[in-house]
């Protein structure tokens, strides 16, 4: 009778869990692991904002360039806020002059750009150098230093917060 009622709870245990990995898939819970930061859009202007890593370790936020909407990936290596090529004619961006940039996979020849706003939650900038890369291929935009050197960075415990710097 033992072995009977053993067998029993292991399959309701079975059927508790797959009922309730079935709700958090449903949920959005695998979208909350891969894309933790999509809460940053209804930031308020101006406000901190507080960025977790993804299940990767990587920090990335949905933002925008000139009004359209991008995914950002938080790039400290990055010298511009880098931005595949063939995003360019979306965000309406003019390539400037030809620059050689050094990547990770070796060095390779972009142009620059002047992006008239750059927005990440509440944090709005104007006037932000970019670059344009042929190489990239994805739609990740690389949030790189000429934008993220006008905040003030913390991180800690695996967030990252990011505000404007107080004036005075």
């Amino acid at each position: 009778m033992s072995k009977q009622r053993g067998g029993i709870v292991g399959m309701v245990v079975f059927w508790v869990l797959l009922i309730g990995a079935g709700t958090w898939l449903i949920d959005g819970g695998f979208d909350k692991l891969m894309s933790p930061n999509a809460h940053i859009v209804s930031a308020s202007q101006g406000e901190p904002i507080t960025l977790r890593r993804n299940r990767s370790g990587h920090y990335e936020a949905p933002g925008r360039i000139n009004g359209e909407p991008v995914d950002f990936l938080l790039d400290t290596g990055a010298t511009y806020v880098a931005i595949p090529s063939h995003m360019a004619e979306t965000l309406g961006l003019t390539p400037g002059r030809v620059a050689w940039f050094n990547t990770a996979n070796g060095r390779v020849e972009g142009a620059l750009t002047q992006l008239d706003e750059v927005s990440l939650g509440g944090i709005r900038i104007e006037n932000v150098q970019g670059s344009l890369s042929p190489g990239m291929h994805d739609d990740k935009v690389l949030l790189g230093m000429s934008f993220l050197n006008l905040l003030d960075i913390k991180i800690q415990g695996g967030e990252m917060r990011l505000s404007v710097p107080d004036e005075g």
